[in-house]
């Protein structure tokens, strides 16, 4: 199998920069828990903390609403956080904005917990025809509606560990 290039590492690397900076000024002043939502969101969340100027404290959160390469909506817990987060503004950072229904989950499940304010970044916005129960305040780029891989995606847990987002052509 061969996978197409939808965004270079070049242009992952410029974007998540422009990221960084804009996450670093609207937080200028402010102390900022920035949360990977995992496994898929490492390889962004990696790059983006090296670009934003202001401290970080960093967690992660391994939840899932995903079986095989199908969501099922409801999000199942895996781990949990290191440090509470009650009064403290998060960035909930994931890989994609796909259906919403985990990012969605995701924000409710911290909103419990009584954050400062909670935000949302994601790598990629899949342009579909629905409408999403959440909207990234954070976005690096559109895709359209094409199942994608590399920079964290998968497909079965492989490709996570590509330099560029592509989509999978059999030859």
């Amino acid at each position: 199998m061969k996978v197409r290039t939808l965004y270079s590492e070049k242009d992952i690397a410029e974007r998540v920069k422009q990221l960084g900076e804009m996450i670093s000024r609207d937080y200028q002043g402010k102390s900022l828990t920035v949360i990977a939502l995992l496994n898929g969101a490492l390889p962004f969340t990696a790059d983006l903390i090296r670009h934003i100027s202001i401290p970080v404290y960093l967690d992660s959160f391994a939840s899932s609403s995903y079986v095989n390469d199908s969501s099922s909506k409801e999000l199942t817990v895996r781990s949990r956080l290191k440090e509470p987060i009650t009064g403290k503004h998060i960035l909930l950072v994931d890989d994609i904005l796909d259906t919403g229904h985990s990012l969605a989950a995701c924000v409710e499940y911290f909103r419990k917990m009584e954050p400062a304010s909670i935000k949302t970044c994601v790598f990629l916005d899949k342009e579909l025809n629905i409408s999403k129960p959440v909207k990234a305040d954070y976005i690096g780029c559109k895709v359209e509606n094409l199942y994608v891989v590399g920079y964290g995606l998968d497909s079965h847990e492989l490709y996570r560990n590509l330099p560029f987002v592509g989509v999978v052509e059999n030859d």
